[in-house]
């Protein structure tokens, strides 16, 4: 064998016997890594998100005493304060969240179709309030159609399934129904609808004033402004009805945007609006709606208001690029009622038709109540629109506009807007409220409102809104005020305090789309962690009422779900807000989760 040849044989070996060895050592560090890993293995972590307090007084509460007792049952768990806009950017858009805790939009309504756009499998990959929680179930998306179709005591017990379906699977824990507390200046008010207020369009108008103590009626010109204060600054920054981000309950642009019809009345009874009455036909699969318009109806801009202008708003809510986009892109608000209908047409100018996709009319006329948007204003809007921070495509501009300077039908019209900081209204003097007797409209809101402006301005927080009331520069608070303002309302003769309870419940909100969220077992093992009763007396100071269903207090509340001594499907692991944390623990262990030295929860 020649030197090369012994030279290149023994390089071979010696390249052979180190990649043996380097095999080897690699197999022994892979197998030190997977002994390390077994004995650390990943602690789970999560995060709840909250509005911050100075735009709501509860929520970053609620927030901190869930991730407190996470922690105390192993779960690394940490509070994210954002803005509202910011909140509802992540969650109802984006789907960036594990857990939140905030309220649901109240729509002035009692009927349990509200839930069907809230838990319809349908809407998971739609933004806004439709199923933020990606939760999908074959049992429950039957159960939400049959609804929908039935009525009686059949669509009865089929909302007594809905109910305890979600009570057992929980994508969503009800907490409390909050008391809506406002500020008055007793000088400036001189009627209140106490069951409405602040927080429904109607409640606005229904408003009395003496004159005596409203900002403007000293000014020479004989006019009345009714003045709110406000800690959230949305409504001066964007007024379009449509923004999900934006809008709350929709009082203020409801002032602006005519529905059909709409909710008055302590009952809450749905009468005609826009619409001077409408007739039923159809049967039990699918009924139609022939509905009449008013005579004389116009736009702020002059512009007239016909049956056009309604079906162009019905194909608008259901797609908003009208067709140009290769998949429909839906608004983000009234989500639920608009898809309620099929088709909508204008027979004539005063005469639309509309066909729904349920054959029950109690339903149906639900989709009467979305506010009608002028065509000649909206039909620009449906080009597609990008937006940093909205991490889904598809985008219009309809959804993301603006809207600076709102032309609507309301009695109200837009006068002026500062960013950040104030709004002015002005009354609609060729409204059909100021007509001398519109027909099917109630006395309480002929003639009205009794304002010439509404001006609303925005303060920092809500104690800053008591003060503005209480120094006399403002009648009454807009935005919701935390219990820690009673006292300071009960030391002032000149302000009186009105508490009435809201139908947008507090609930924590489950990511479904993320393990192990997506698990409901370990859902209910985090509802346990929370004692709605000790939330309602201790962090809401006695202004809310404890549920255990999102339909409580309504005719449709299922009867063993109504709270008596606790939650009768989740009870609370522990005792008046004292958690017993072995008792919280051993519902994770029976969830199928582990714990490492009976400290940290770990993935199973």
């Amino acid at each position: 064998m020649s030197d090369s040849v012994r030279s290149e044989t023994t390089r071979r070996a010696a390249l052979a016997s180190l990649a043996g060895l380097t095999a080897t050592s690699a197999g022994c560090l892979d197998r030190l890594r997977n002994i390390r890993g077994h004995d650390r293995p990943e602690q789970l972590s999560l995060t709840v998100k909250a509005v911050s307090s100075d735009a709501d007084p509860f929520a970053i509460d609620v927030a901190r005493t869930l991730a407190s007792n996470l922690r105390t049952v192993g779960v690394a768990a940490r509070v994210t304060p954002v803005t509202v806009e910011e909140l509802h950017r992540q969650v109802l858009i984006n789907t960036d969240f594990d857990l939140y805790v905030g309220q649901f939009p109240a729509t002035g309504g009692v009927d349990p179709d509200e839930l069907y756009p809230f838990l319809h499998s349908t809407f998971t990959s739609e933004p806004g309030w439709q199923n933020p929680f990606g939760y999908t179930s074959l049992d429950l998306d039957e159960l939400l159609d049959r609804q929908r179709q039935s009525s009686g005591e059949r669509r009865a017990r089929t909302v007594t399934e809905i109910q305890h379906h979600v009570a057992r699977e929980v994508p969503f824990q009800v907490l409390v129904f909050p008391d809506h507390l406002t500020a008055l200046r007793a000088s400036s008010v001189a009627d209140w609808n106490t069951a409405s207020g602040v927080r429904s369009s109607v409640g606005l108008l229904e408003t009395e004033l003496t004159g005596t103590g409203s900002g403007a009626a000293e000014t020479g010109s004989g006019e009345i402004a009714f003045r709110l204060a406000t800690a959230d600054p949305r409504i001066t920054e964007n007024r379009n009805p449509l923004a999900v981000e934006f809008r709350e309950n929709g009082a203020l642009t409801g002032l602006l945007y005519d529905p059909l019809a709409r909710r008055y009345g302590d009952a809450g009874d749905l009468g005609p609006w826009l619409a001077r009455d409408w007739s039923w036909s159809g049967d039990d699969d699918a009924a139609t709606a022939t509905v009449t318009l008013r005579e004389g109806l116009a736009w702020h801009d002059g512009e007239s208001l016909t049956a056009a202008d309604v079906a162009f708003t019905y194909r608008l809510l259901a797609d908003t690029s009208l067709g140009e986009q290769e998949s429909p892109v839906p608004a983000p608000r009234f989500r639920g009622r608009s898809s309620l209908v099929e088709a909508a047409e204008a027979v004539d100018d005063r005469t639309v038709e509309l066909r729904f996709a349920t054959g029950n009319r109690n339903v149906a006329r639900r989709a009467l109540t979305v506010p009608v948007l002028p065509e000649h204003v909206w039909r620009d809007r449906t080009d597609e629109a990008s937006v940093v921070g909205l991490g889904f495509d598809g985008v219009t501009e309809a959804i993301v506009w603006g809207n600076p300077d709102p032309v609507g039908s309301g009695p109200m019209q837009f006068g002026s807007a500062t960013a950040g900081e104030s709004l002015v209204l002005e009354r609609n003097p060729d409204h059909f409220l100021s007509r001398e007797s519109p027909a099917g409209i109630p006395s309480s809101l002929r003639g009205k409102p009794a304002f010439d402006r509404l001006v609303v301005s925005r303060t920092t927080a809500d104690v800053s809104a008591v003060e503005l009331v209480a120094g006399g520069d403002a009648d009454a608070t807009l935005s919701n005020l935390g219990s820690d303002t009673v006292p300071r309302i009960g030391r002032d003769d000149s302000l009186r305090l009105t508490a009435n309870r809201s139908s947008a419940f507090y609930h924590v909100g489950f990511n479904t789309r993320r393990a192990p969220l997506s698990n409901p077992r370990f859902r209910q093992a985090v509802a346990a962690l929370l004692d709605q009763a000790h939330l309602a007396s201790e962090t809401f100071d006695g202004y809310a009422t404890p549920a255990a269903t999102p339909l409580a207090g309504t005719d449709w509340a299922a009867d063993d779900l109504e709270w008596s001594d606790g939650d009768p499907v989740t009870p609370f692991a522990g005792t008046d807000g004292e958690l017993d944390a072995e008792r919280a623990r051993d519902a994770f262990r029976d969830a199928g989760y582990q714990y490492d030295g009976n400290v940290r929860l770990v993935d199973r």
